[in-house]
């Protein structure tokens, strides 16, 4: 899967995207709030944004590319693809940009028939030339579409085409290209075809030159399927559409050297034809107003695609938003429209979304396009078509150097501690952003140096810039270096491989006092580990690639920075943990169930009382999974009724994940595997048995829970003791006190689980959080924005020197994206007012003390008396707790 994008602290400002009142036209308006944003230069003329919302009841990843169309010497549009599904990617890579351009990005394209032939389903035309007609039959199909000036906008695109026969008569055509042929009359095939294989079709003849060239026999295909095959180029195969026997006559009459002359061209619904065009579905915003789908199809949240553009069609606007991910829950076509509307669209169009939404762009000084958004299906999906932009493609002389981390532009690859290094890599554009080869010179200023390859080395706590240079071509980096390196962390606290040969990586994270965090890089660890059965190696993007060396074994790697060390447990081969033999059977509740003898011992039996009904049993807790788990067995008692089983789980966010089993074809017992996706977002925990029935009534029984995992050991959890746990002597030397939970002699107030307004006592402002409402319920939205109005109110207080956030331990509410922004937040306002931030988390399930980027996190449990000291302008830590069991 790919990694999100990361959340970046900056400042939120309200996007409007929920429809206002059930009519045909909507007006924007929602309470979202923007909680991240980037952007970089593509091309002069082309502009990628990205930026992540949080609304009421989703998160949303948004990547947006704005483009000023113009003439040859612009930005253009073009039609992208057309040979068959390909990815983006492969498209784009392949296309021909023409003498002097260069692609600079691509999109996804058009609806298209993914189960059959392959093809868009909507009209496309390329340099000029129709292409392809939308289908079935002649009639206009909504596209975008691009003229001979650059500019665009939404059209509908008809087809006119007509066949001339022997003697004079003339029919019309009713498809070109088409994924799906009218009923009836007569289709046109060309080289141009855009699909894999054609659609059925019936009698048939190939034309070349304005004459019959022969009849055209269908083949049988692997499957046994009658098919027709891809016309060679100069050849046009026409056809009657399956099932027109007249159509079928008029062709089976005709003999070699007969002429007939087949003409097609695209119809616009208004103004000239333009020169490229790709097929699209709903129209999103028309003359201005954003457009109301409630009540239609396709009108879910959803991965979207859409384009629009201005009144005068110069400024182009495509926009790609993820969804069907926890990080990201995609748009309604609805709320689509009203986003696009709100950016400035005047038309807008939707494209196909789904898993087929993929947005590519330039980097500056690269060939290559990089992916820019996270596609649902966790690959790139292999699509019909979909548009390029090109650009001129400028000189190759270098005017400057895109200076990067290797391994990311992220916080953590831009720091570094004292006496380490980061690798950094300086590439090469010209004055249009395009490539530029050519090495720099590298020197650094302020707390490091910067070697002749490129690796800085940092000296001292602080800030440097590392240049690099080559004439008067420049580029810099802006570094900070942390303070000492005091621990460090695994991004996968146990490996786990199944099988010889597979690899896996892992990065290691270092902290300092403050718990800044930062990637250490491979040339700065020491590794132990038994090289006879694991493979460690350099993976040249920050982190490490391990790799099985053996079927089955089980040890520890150990890593070492200076004085920090961790271990990290390794396995290889696969091994069945038991995780519930079922005992409770009885405590499980739900439609159908019932106990029943097991495998062995008590069992749980699922009625199902005909085909298509459900049943399911819910256990009287979740049960975990364990963490590395490849599949779960499930012994299952079959009837031979075709039942299918599904054995259904929550992520670490609560999200629900299904696995289905096989269709029961077998009677008597036998132990079953569903296969864990590796999408999931450990831990896990069953939450359901369930399944469908099959061809009628069935029974099927259920037992002896496993999980098929790599033989790990437990992971080492090093106990780090934070400077704020103190004494009781130590708290009450502070000027004032406070308690939690249970009041105790000298405290000013006694903080409890029922919320209260906001107030500042002795130079701190305390705020509470209410964790009632889940994240993606409302929750999130109204915590976020009240720590933001504390966040200003604090920063502008000269009498407040400290914020103290108060919250109830909620894991189940709050999701790890929410608490992240949180933590940012907070990470933020300290590094920007010099003054102090803590997290006080109640009703924890134990004690405990932390800190991250310099922000406090004090968690207290329900029982117990917890008593924290407070000097809100102190030189060092502000905070000291004492906990008493």
């Amino acid at each position: 899967m790919l990694s999100p994008r990361p959340l970046l602290p900056v400042l939120l400002a309200v996007l409007l995207v929920t429809p206002a009142a059930p009519a045909r036209a909507v007006t924007a308006g929602s309470d979202g709030i923007e909680t991240a944003r980037t952007g970089r230069q593509i091309a002069p003329g082309i502009r990628l944004e990205s930026y992540d919302r949080l609304e009421s009841d989703r998160w949303l990843r948004i990547d947006e590319l704005l483009v000023d169309l113009g003439g040859s010497d612009g930005v253009r549009a073009e039609y992208l693809g057309g040979r068959g599904p390909a990815t983006v990617a492969e498209s784009a890579a392949r296309h021909p940009a023409g003498p002097g351009r260069r692609v600079v990005a691509a999109v996804n394209g058009d609806f298209f028939d993914i189960r059959g032939t392959g093809a868009p389903l909507g009209p496309g035309l390329g340099a000029g030339r129709l292409l392809h007609s939308a289908g079935p039959g002649p009639t206009a199909a909504p596209a975008v579409g691009f003229g001979a000036d650059g500019a665009g906008r939404v059209l509908r695109i008809g087809l006119d085409g007509s066949v001339t026969l022997p003697g004079g008569a003339v029919r019309p055509l009713t498809g070109y290209n088409a994924a799906r042929p009218a009923a009836g009359g007569l289709c046109a095939y060309t080289a141009d075809w855009p699909g894999t294989r054609l659609p059925a079709l019936g009698t048939a003849v190939e034309v070349r030159g304005g004459r019959v060239a022969a009849a055209a026999p269908p083949v049988r295909d692997r499957r046994g399927s009658l098919r027709r095959e891809r016309p060679e180029p100069g050849t046009t195969l026409l056809a009657a559409a399956a099932g027109d026997s007249a159509a079928a006559a008029e062709l089976a009459a005709l003999r070699p050297g007969d002429a007939v002359a087949v003409a097609a061209r695209a119809v616009p619904g208004g103004g000239a034809v333009p020169v490229a065009a790709v097929g699209g579905r709903e129209a999103l915003v028309v003359a201005g107003v954003p457009q109301d789908h409630d009540g239609e199809p396709n009108n879910t949240a959803a991965p979207r695609t859409a384009v629009g553009f201005s009144r005068d069609g110069r400024r182009l606007r495509i926009l790609a938003v993820d969804g069907r991910q926890r990080d990201s829950g995609g748009l309604t076509l609805t709320a689509l429209g009203a986003m696009m509307h709100r950016l400035g669209s005047y038309e807008a169009l939707n494209l196909d979304g789904g898993g087929s939404t993929t947005l590519l762009a330039g980097l500056s000084g690269a060939s290559a396009l990089a992916l820019e958004n996270s596609p649902s299906d966790g690959s790139l999906r292999p699509v019909s078509n979909g548009i390029v932009l090109t650009a001129p493609a400028g000189s190759g002389r270098t005017a400057g150097f895109r200076v990067e981390p290797v391994g990311g532009t992220a916080e953590e690859f831009t720091r570094v501690f004292p006496g380490l290094g980061r690798t950094l890599t300086a590439t090469g554009y010209d004055a249009l952003l395009g490539p530029a080869p050519g090495a720099p010179a590298w020197f650094a200023q302020g707390a490091g140096t910067v070697g002749p390859g490129g690796v800085f080395r940092a000296l001292r706590p602080g800030r440097a810039t590392a240049h690099a240079r080559r004439a008067t071509a420049h580029g810099a980096l802006l570094l900070t270096v942390l303070g000492p390196l005091t621990r460090i962390r695994p991004t996968r606290s146990r490996i786990g491989l199944a099988q010889q040969g597979e690899k896996t990586g892992f990065r290691l994270t270092g902290y300092d006092a403050q718990g800044a965090a930062a990637v250490v890089e491979p040339r700065d660890v020491a590794l132990e580990f038994d090289r006879s059965r694991w493979s460690v190696t350099d993976d040249g993007r920050g982190g490490f690639t391990v790799t099985a060396l053996v079927p089955q074994a089980t040890g520890h790697l150990r890593a070492a920075v200076g004085a920090a060390t961790v271990e990290i447990p390794l396995g290889v081969g696969l091994v069945t943990l038991p995780v519930s033999d079922l005992s409770d059977a009885g405590e499980w509740t739900g439609p159908g169930a019932s106990v029943t003898e097991g495998h062995p011992g008590a069992g749980l039996a699922l009625e199902l009382p005909g085909a298509g009904a459900q049943g399911g049993a819910a256990p009287p807790r979740p049960v975990p999974v364990p963490e590395l788990a490849r599949a779960l067995t499930l012994w299952v008692d079959g009837d031979g009724s075709g039942a299918r089983p599904t054995v259904e789980l929550a992520d670490a966010d609560g999200a629900a994940v299904k696995v289905a089993g096989p269709a029961v074809d077998w009677t008597g017992w036998l132990e079953v595997a569903f296969a864990l996706p590796a999408t999931a977002q450990p831990p896990l925990a069953v939450t359901r048995f369930s399944a469908v029935g099959g061809t009628g009534p069935g029974r099927l029984g259920l037992d002896t829970l496993g999980a098929r995992t790599p033989p790990t050991g437990p992971a080492a959890v090093p106990v780090v003791r934070d400077p704020i746990v103190a004494t009781e002597a130590g708290v009450r030397a502070r000027p004032w006190r406070f308690a939690v939970g249970a009041g105790a002699p000298g405290a000013d107030f006694v903080l409890t689980g029922a919320g209260r307004p906001g107030f500042v006592h002795r130079g701190v402002r305390f705020l509470w959080l209410d964790t009632a409402e889940p994240t993606v319920a409302g929750g999130g939205l109204s915590r976020i924005r009240a720590l933001r109005e504390a966040l200003t109110a604090a920063a502008r207080e000269p009498g407040t020197g400290a914020l103290a956030v108060v919250r109830t331990y909620a894991p189940a509410a709050v999701d790890r994206k929410e608490s992240a922004l949180t933590d940012r937040l907070l990470a933020e306002f300290r590094r920007t007012t010099g003054k102090r931030a803590a997290v006080l988390t109640l009703a924890a399930p134990e004690f405990a003390a932390a800190r991250s980027e310099g922000v406090l996190s004090v968690a207290v449990p329900r029982t117990g008396r917890t008593l924290v000291g407070v000097d809100a302008f102190a030189r060092g830590d502000w905070l000291a707790v004492r906990h008493t069991p």
